[in-house]
């Protein structure tokens, strides 16, 4: 279902109520088929309010959760603070290693440093763009 156009109406107010949230995992997105499909209501009136509905949703989002990026730490926040700051064109090996630590933390992948310019250019953009999000 398409959301209203002007995000000033009720109705869009609605829709962001009833679809928009985003899915940690798969457990809310089972949720929501089944709430639009109206499979929820039907369970719950067979059997009951308790179906065991939540603790199933809460059970796939921990077993199959969607890529969300991790938290910086103060370290980490510091460190790429100081990093972007200095505004230089080149990464040191040293550098490199860290900032792929940092990289393979945050957003639960398993880079290895690299001699490939684009490959350590797109961990520096993709950090840079994340933590912007803390300023």
């Amino acid at each position: 279902m398409e959301a209203p156009k002007d995000k000033r109406t009720k109705a869009y107010k609605e829709w962001v109520k009833k679809y928009g949230e985003k899915s940690e995992g798969l457990g809310d997105t089972v949720a929501k088929i089944t709430k639009a499909t109206g499979i929820e209501s039907l369970v719950k009136f067979i059997a009951g309010e308790d179906c065991g509905c939540d603790s199933r949703q809460k059970k796939l989002n921990e077993m199959f959760r969607y890529n969300k990026p991790e938290c910086v730490n103060e370290y980490e926040y510091n460190y790429l603070k100081d990093f972007f700051e200095t505004k230089s064109n080149v990464v040191t090996p040293k550098q490199q290693k860290e900032l792929i630590s940092i990289y393979n933390r945050i957003f639960n992948k398993n880079r290895q440093p690299s001699s490939c310019v684009t490959c350590v250019k797109t961990v520096v953009k993709e950090l840079q763009s994340y933590f912007k999000t803390y300023e």
